[in-house]
């Protein structure tokens, strides 16, 4: 008789960390993250390239910018101008990695969309450098975010 495991047991059995997700009134998932020891909520956006913070909150994660020619594009805006913030810490949960690159814009545009759903704001989104850096397995049913 072969006896199931729960993914849960199972991720943990490999050195998973287990992170809670919340869903939004816009049916995303949000969660906390630290950038730089500093707490912020984020959107989870397996479809954004990169883990971006808004432009406005530079000084609140200790970011050093500089240019950047990257266009950001998504959630109805295009052509957006972008600055690079390099070697930065992140911990989500208990997860945390060092020399993180995070691209810096304007984010006006998604807050007013959540706000807009009666969602909260966020400080930016973590995107799927990050996902596949941790080796993510995201588990839908339960909420929940695993990284390595």
């Amino acid at each position: 008789m072969k006896i199931m495991t729960s993914l849960k047991k199972f991720l943990r059995e490999k050195g998973y960390t287990r992170i809670k997700l919340i869903r939004t009134k816009t049916n995303h998932f949000e969660m906390d993250a630290r950038i730089n020891g500093v707490d912020g909520t984020f959107i989870l956006d397996t479809g954004a390239s990169s883990t971006c913070i808004g432009i406005d909150c530079v000084e609140k994660f200790q970011l050093i910018s500089e240019a950047s020619d990257i266009k950001a594009a998504g959630a109805g805006a295009s052509d957006m101008q972008t600055e690079i913030s390099r070697k930065n810490s992140i911990s989500i949960g208990d997860w945390t990695q060092k020399k993180i690159k995070i691209v810096l814009f304007d984010l006006a545009h998604v807050n007013q969309a959540l706000i807009n759903h009666d969602a909260k704001p966020v400080n930016g989104i973590i995107g799927a450098d990050i996902l596949k850096r941790g080796k993510a397995v995201i588990d839908y049913e339960k909420k929940a975010l695993y990284l390595k």
